[in-house]
């Protein structure tokens, strides 16, 4: 079965991903105190229904962050 080529990829274990309401990154460094996420948790890991802490945004609603290089 072949993916999708219109669905974005996955994000990859060490990706930050920025809350597209609030702005508020999730870093897997990090973690997340508020849902008690254990610092090296990527966001893929993170629980369903997880939901942005600072504006309770929905998971999908984060999009990855880019590199600055």
């Amino acid at each position: 079965m072949s993916r999708d080529p219109a669905l974005p990829d996955p994000p990859a274990p060490g990706d930050r991903m920025e809350c597209g309401v609030c702005w508020t990154v999730y870093d897997p460094a990090s973690g997340d105190p508020v849902w008690q996420v254990a610092p090296g948790t990527p966001f893929a890991a993170l629980p369903e229904d997880w939901r942005c802490p600072h504006c309770d945004a929905p998971r999908d609603r984060f999009l990855r962050l880019a590199h600055a290089d």
